[in-house]
């Protein structure tokens, strides 16, 4: 589609001006109106970039990355010179570049560097509607910082222009929150679309996975009984996307088009996947028209519904489902989840085949998984996540009162206590909540806040070789390769175990070091993957990770109060006594048989995942320490390893040692003299009627030791023993 023919184009003189007029604009309009492509351009040709730079964020990466391509195609330039795009561990921008595409975490950190932005002229808030996190805190933050005339220029030749644009849900309140603002729509151009529902996933079916096989069987009975015109299928994840690809694969190879298809024009099907990580070129070649009579059928995760507009899809499958981050209160984590979509995420779906013509919508779901699943609008992330790294974010900003930051919704208070209990405990700020000198070292790292405190403490003792390139790991997507067929299967697991077996003991964060530097010493690095059973891509985003955590590192190393510590234990030690100070809140004990139990408060019971080398040795463990949490019928911890119950004695007491609510005043910033010294007192009788601290720590060494942990696992089966022998006739 040529950019004349965009529902934009004809808006293109009032939208310039619209612009330059307001300080804050609402831009409004269907998905696929040219907005996230051409504004930007518009911008541009008119010299608003003479005082500064254009900047567009994208919640994400991938949208990120494909519109900047796009864009710097039209522009006839090529990528990072005027145009350019900056995502985590990926930056394509000069010098040169004018117009900026990034993701919304990438300018929150680029605000802790310049809090007045002074290198752009225009921020363009892309995409709003989806409510990620960051989104979030940066539309609060320029309401915060730039609607107020006296701070908008502080730092700044002229005042910045801060364009907001959304679908067409909620602008109203957009309007409302950014100090009534004028909002700008777009009429889009759509044609109808006639959804239809199914009978295969009900109400019941919510926690199942037999929605990929119904999506197989819809998107095949549209392939071979509707007319011409390309296909978009919904699905949450890349493991789910490369499944349903290859069933897909399977069936299109099986059939006879002289006979089993409706529409003789239609002598093929290409199937291409669409996920967050996938490879830039693979991501090109969806948006490329098919070869002629052939009928182009896209798998594609959530981000085909509102990021990119893919030309020439007439039918829609929607499986239901996405994929969500959210905080599990009964692990006291966020986990990645399977979930039923909003109804307004349903319709933005079904919207996206009434872009050329009229179209189709089949929903494998039923009218009353719709009524009562599903509901009516996405909660935002900033409700349903952890938010320790935005809290430290925000505190690193001079922000201290973070209860009453401007939150276009608010999260609930106890999100944000749990986020400075977290933060207290990884020693980031103080008990006044003012953010300490780890903090501010914290801050500059884009991981989480835990993984950080390691790689700071490894750096502290000289041991930064070891934990770089862990991190890298745990930043990329999964590094093992699962085959689908049961043979390779069996042949992909034989050799992960020896690469674990390799890396010389149980320990899955020793295993992935030993990966990354057997691959980065080897001859044919993509050949070792290959032989291995390693995903390429994925390591060859863990060196260039690695290489960028580096950078940082060592410009944190030259600051002259950089902490220096000594270690005198052995080299093996090493890694895991690190891994101890920013993992100790996800630490836990064997109680019976395979079960662990968390230490954190939760008291979660836990299993190891088959795919941990530990799996299988439970009896020979009694402490271990994971990173992640994977939820399905059970709860399963995933790359683990063993530690020491003295590694971790002293850190333990840091999980209960301070109430949430002690930290609510912090986090309204009003810690009075007179409350300090009342806690101050309240701590010393503590201490009295303990005694002394020694008496707890016995008493919770009492209770950890291994003799008392054996005891009382004996006594356990004994009571089970009795209570089935009672049982028995």
């Amino acid at each position: 589609m040529s950019e004349k023919q965009l529902p934009i184009y004809r808006h293109k003189a009032k939208l310039i001006q619209a612009v330059k007029d307001n300080n804050f604009l609402v831009v409004t309009g269907e998905t696929g109106s040219g907005k996230t492509t051409q504004l930007p351009q518009y911008l541009h040709r008119a010299g608003i970039c003479k005082d500064g730079r254009i900047g567009i964020t994208q919640p994400r990466r991938v949208a990120a990355i494909t519109v900047a391509q796009r864009v710097a195609q039209e522009m006839k330039c090529s990528l990072g010179k005027e145009v350019g795009y900056q995502v985590r561990f990926d930056d394509c921008t000069s010098q040169d570049t004018e117009v900026k595409y990034m993701t919304d975490g990438c300018l929150l950190r680029e605000i802790l560097a310049d809090p007045s932005l002074s290198q752009y002229s225009v921020v363009i808030l892309d995409e709003v509607h989806e409510r990620s996190l960051n989104t979030d805190i940066l539309l609060g933050l320029m309401k915060k910082v730039f609607s107020d005339p006296a701070k908008a220029t502080r730092g700044r030749s002229s005042p910045l222009k801060v364009v907001v644009m959304s679908a067409t849900l909620e602008t109203d309140k957009l309007s409302a929150f950014l100090g009534n603002c004028p909002v700008f729509v777009i009429p889009g151009r759509t044609f109808p679309v006639t959804c239809t529902f199914g009978s295969a996933i009900g109400p019941k079916d919510v926690e199942s996975t037999a929605y990929i096989k119904e999506v197989v069987k819809v998107a095949f009975d549209v392939h071979t009984s509707e007319m011409a015109g390309d296909i978009l299928v919904f699905l949450t994840g890349q493991s789910e996307i490369e499944q349903a690809c290859d069933l897909l694969y399977e069936k299109a190879e099986s059939i006879d088009y002289r006979y089993d298809v409706q529409d003789q024009t239609v002598d093929g099907l290409l199937i291409l996947p669409l996920y967050g990580s996938m490879p830039t070129d693979q991501q090109r070649q969806i948006f490329q028209p098919p070869p002629p009579r052939i009928r182009k059928c896209v798998v594609a995760t959530n981000i085909a519904a509102t990021s990119l507009t893919i030309n020439g899809i007439k039918y829609i499958v929607d499986s239901g489902f996405v994929k969500q981050l959210n905080h599990n209160s009964r692990v006291g984590m966020d986990i990645l989840e399977v979930v039923p979509i909003s109804k307004s995420e349903a319709q933005q779906r079904a919207g996206r085949a009434g872009r050329t013509s009229a179209g189709k919508c089949f929903r494998i779901y039923t009218k009353e998984f719709w009524e009562k699943s599903m509901p009516e609008y996405t909660i935002p992330e900033i409700q349903r996540t952890s938010l320790t790294a935005v809290v430290l974010t925000l505190k690193c900003l001079g922000v201290h009162d973070v209860i009453r930051f401007p939150y276009l919704d608010h999260p609930e208070e106890r999100f944000i206590l749990e986020a400075l209990k977290q933060l207290y405990q990884f020693d980031a700020i103080d008990r006044r909540g003012r953010v300490t000198r780890l903090g501010e070292l914290m801050v500059e790292f884009p991981l989480q806040p835990g993984l950080t405190r390691v790689l700071l403490k490894a750096a502290s003792l000289g041991c930064q070789d070891l934990l770089l390139p862990v991190a890298a790991m745990l930043s990329v997507e999964n590094i093992f390769i699962r085959p689908g067929h049961p043979d390779k299967q069996k042949e992909a697991d034989k050799k992960h175990r020896a690469l674990a077996t390799k890396s010389g003991s149980m320990n899955d964060f020793a295993t992935l070091l030993s990966v990354f530097q057997a691959c980065k010493s080897s001859d044919r690095p993509s050949g070792w993957c290959k032989d291995n059973w390693i995903h390429w891509r994925a390591l060859k985003s863990a060196f260039s990770v690695e290489t960028q955590l580096r950078d940082i590192l060592c410009r944190l190393q030259q600051k002259r109060d950089f902490p220096v510590e000594t270690f005198d234990g052995n080299k093996s030690e090493l890694l895991r006594r690190c891994l101890c100070t920013g993992y100790f809140t996800n630490v836990a004990r064997r109680s019976v048989g395979k079960v662990f139990c968390t230490m954190d408060g939760h008291g979660s019971m836990v299993h190891i995942h088959p795919s941990s080398a530990l799996f299988d040795q439970e009896a020979e463990l009694n402490w271990v320490l994971f990173h992640d949490v994977l939820v399905t019928s059970r709860v399963y911890v995933r790359t683990v390893c063993p530690v020491r119950y003295e590694w971790v004695k002293d850190l333990l007491p840091k999980l209960h040692e301070v109430d949430v609510y002690e930290l609510s005043s912090v986090a309204r910033e009003e810690v009075t003299e007179e409350e300090m010294k009342k806690w101050e007192s309240k701590e010393a009788a503590k201490r009295q009627s303990e005694a002394s601290t020694e008496d707890v720590m016995k008493k919770l060494e009492k209770r950890n030791n291994e003799t008392t942990v054996s005891d009382a696992r004996a006594r356990y089966l004994q009571r089970k023993q009795q209570r089935q022998q009672t049982k028995a006739p």
